[in-house]
């Protein structure tokens, strides 16, 4: 690939770029996907598979490019078992809230204890300058 990695952030419809001002704002540190998905593109702005030191664009909804972030740390987790650094990292209260948060959002996975994650902890490190100017206008 000749480019960096892509990213977007999804929400809880394909209007809801909460996550992502979250991500802008230094709140979201860490995202998790299905473990088996962790490698799979999500569409042409999300190629999967980020690993620890990759520079990765991340884009809106709209498909504007936001800001990049510097993974710095990727693992596999049990759904039954959510490390306090990850549920912080996803802007959690408690490994049940994001349980609760995560199931409400990925409905038709069918999350049990044993369903597997990909855990993945980022740094951001710079907003676009299109970013800084669509934050201060709410997006």
């Amino acid at each position: 690939m000749n480019r960096r990695k892509r990213t977007q952030f999804w929400g809880k419809n394909e209007d809801d770029e909460e996550l992502l001002l979250d991500v802008l704002a230094g709140r979201k540190t860490a995202t998790a996907c299905r473990a088996d998905d962790y490698y799979l593109p999500m569409g042409e702005f999300d190629d999967g598979g980020m690993e620890p030191g990759d520079i990765v664009e991340v884009y809106d909804l709209r498909q504007r490019l936001r800001c990049l972030i510097r993974v710095t740390e990727r693992y596999p987790v049990r759904f039954g078992d959510i490390p306090e650094k990850l549920w912080k990292g996803e802007c959690c209260t408690s490994a049940g809230h994001f349980q609760e948060e995560h199931r409400k959002c990925w409905p038709d996975y069918g999350l049990h204890d044993d369903f597997e994650l990909m855990a993945t902890h980022f740094e951001l490190i710079e907003p676009s300058p299109a970013a800084a100017l669509h934050s201060q206008s709410g997006l």
